[in-house]
């Protein structure tokens, strides 16, 4: 496909696994900016880094908001320093956010493991005991 080649947007979907409507969200909320010919939407290769970009972001759990604010830096024209400053402070966050998630979630998967063995002892020796009356 030509770097420079339009797609429209059955293209997009197929292409990123996306929906129209997800699509045309992210028109809504100015993170893309397709041009129009009529009804139809035709996206150029900004669009496609845009959304590429988004669905990035997305995948790390960075808010839609702040997605917008650091596709948004791109245009400072520092040659993206200012945007990767900032995309590399924002990760650095949800980097943070994500291993307390994992030390919270392997917390709680532990002391479930203990309590299902526990439940596991008390159901063998009731087992063990009504054996036993019979």
């Amino acid at each position: 496909m030509s770097e420079d080649r339009v797609m429209t947007i059955r293209e997009m979907c197929d292409a990123f696994e996306v929906t129209p409507r997800t699509l045309r969200f992210y028109e809504q909320k100015e993170l893309l900016f397709p041009v129009r010919e009529g009804q139809k939407r035709l996206f150029t290769r900004r669009d496609r880094a845009r959304l590429k970009l988004i669905l990035r972001g997305k995948r790390f759990g960075f808010s839609l908001e702040e997605i917008r604010q650091l596709l948004d830096l791109y245009h400072v024209g520092d040659q993206q320093q200012t945007q990767l400053q900032r995309s590399y402070e924002v990760a650095r966050e949800r980097l943070n956010d994500l291993e307390t998630q994992r030390e919270e979630l392997n917390t709680a998967i532990d002391e479930l493991q203990d309590q299902m063995k526990w439940a596991e002892r008390m159901l063998a020796s009731m087992a063990q005991k009504k054996s036993a009356a019979e």
